[in-house]
C-alpha cells in the first residue's frame, strides 16, 4: 500500500534534499528558507493535519505538530525579512526601524537554527525524518476508496468549521491577525490538501454558469500556477472539486492575503519605532500609519474591506458549491 505513505515520502524526499545540503553550510536555517523547505513543510503538516482527522488522530497530531513548528519558525523569520527589504526600498522609512527589522530578521533564523539542532533535523543517522518516517510505518492506512470517502467527508467539515469561525466574527472584523489573518489561514489549507495529495484531488467543470463566481475568475487566479493541481497519476479513486469555486477560494485568499500584509506592515512599522524610539504603542501607530502613507483608520479600512469581501465570498455559499456534486 504506497499511496498513503507515498504521499509523505514524495515531500519528504524534498525536504530531506534541503536539509542534507543546509547541514553542509554555516547557516542551515538560512539555506532552508531560501531553498523553499517552508512549501514542503506547509505540505507534510497539510498531509499530517488531513489525516489526523482520518485515522490515528494521536499520531498524525504529533506528527504535524513537529511540520507546524519549524514551518512556523521559518513564517517569523519570512515576517520580517519580507517586510526589511520593503522597508530597505521605501527612502522614507527611517533607517534605524529597517535596522531593527534585519535584527528581528537575524534572531528568527538564529532561532530556526537553534530548533534545527534541538529537534536533529539535519542528522544524517536517526534524524527527525527518518523517526518521523518509522511512525508514518505504524499508522493504519486504508484503501484508496474508504480513504478518498473519508476525505470528501472531512472537506465538508472543514467548510463547516470555517463557517462557523466566519460567523463568530460578528458584524465586523476588529482584529487583523487573529480574524483576517486567521480567516485566511483556514480558508488557505482548502487549497493546500490538493496539491499535498499529489493528485487524488482534480478539479471538474460540470456545474451550470454561475454569475455570482464569475467576478473571481480574473486573470491572475484563472493563470495562476498554484491553481494546477498535479496529474492523477496512478490515483483511480479520486475527489473531484468544481473548478471555478476552487478559484474564487484562490481569490478570496489572495484577497485577503494583501489585506493582511497590508495591515501587518503598519503593525511591523510601529513595533519597530516603539523599540528604536521609545514611545507609547497609540505614538508608534500614528507614526506608522502617516509613514506607510495611511489615516489614523488604517487598521479599520483594511478589516472592513476584508470583512466586505468575505461577507460577499460566505453569503454566495463558495465553499459549498466547490464540492463534488452527489
Amino acid at each position: 500500500m504506497t499511496f498513503g505513505p507515498g504521499r509523505f515520502e514524495y515531500w519528504l524526499i524534498k525536504l530531506d534534499e534541503v536539509l542534507i545540503q543546509a547541514a553542509a553550510t554555516e547557516n542551515p536555517a538560512l539555506f532552508i528558507y531560501k531553498n523553499n523547505a517552508r512549501t514542503y513543510l506547509f505540505m507534510l503538516e497539510g498531509l499530517s493535519k488531513l489525516y489526523a482527522g482520518l485515522h490515528n488522530r494521536k499520531r498524525f497530531q504529533e506528527i504535524q505538530d513537529l511540520f507546524k513548528t519549524l514551518e512556523d519558525a521559518l513564517g517569523a523569520v519570512d515576517y520580517y525579512d519580507n517586510f526589511a527589504k520593503e522597508f530597505t526600498a521605501d527612502p522614507e522609512i527611517p533607517a534605524t526601524v529597517t535596522m531593527y527589522t534585519e535584527e528581528k530578521t537575524k534572531e528568527k533564523i538564529a532561532e530556526v537554527n537553534a530548533l534545527l539542532q534541538k529537534k536533529k533535523w539535519l542528522r544524517v543517522k536517526d534524524s527527525r525524518t527518518k523517526k518521523i518516517r518509522k511512525e508514518l510505518k505504524g499508522a493504519d492506512w486504508l484503501e484508496p476508496a474508504d480513504e478518498i470517502e473519508l476525505i470528501r467527508n472531512f472537506y465538508e467539515v472543514s467548510v463547516s468549521a470555517i463557517n462557523d469561525f466566519y460567523a463568530e466574527t460578528g458584524a465586523a472584523f476588529t482584529d487583523v491577525e487573529s480574524q483576517v489573518h486567521g480567516l485566511r489561514r483556514k480558508l488557505r489549507w482548502l487549497s493546500i490538501y490538493p496539491a499535498a495529495l499529489q493528485g487524488a484531488v482534480q478539479l471538474t467543470d460540470s456545474k451550470p454558469n454561475d454569475e455570482a463566481v464569475t467576478k473571481y475568475l480574473t486573470p491572475e487566479i484563472v493563470n495562476s500556477p498554484f491553481n494546477k493541481l498535479p496529474d492523477p497519476g496512478k490515483n483511480k479513486d479520486i475527489l473531484f472539486l468544481e473548478k471555478n469555486y476552487f478559484l474564487a477560494l484562490s481569490w478570496i485568499i489572495s484577497a485577503l492575503g494583501k489585506l493582511k500584509d497590508s495591515g501587518l506592515k503598519v503593525l511591523a512599522t510601529a513595533e519597530a519605532i516603539k523599540a528604536t524610539q521609545f514611545v507609547s504603542e497609540d505614538v508608534a501607530l500614528e507614526r506608522a500609519y502617516q509613514l506607510n502613507k495611511q489615516n489614523e483608520k488604517g487598521l479599520s479600512v483594511i478589516m472592513d474591506e476584508a470583512y466586505k469581501i468575505s461577507s460577499a465570498f460566505f453569503a454566495e455559499k463558495n465553499l459549498e458549491k466547490m464540492r463534488e456534486i452527489a
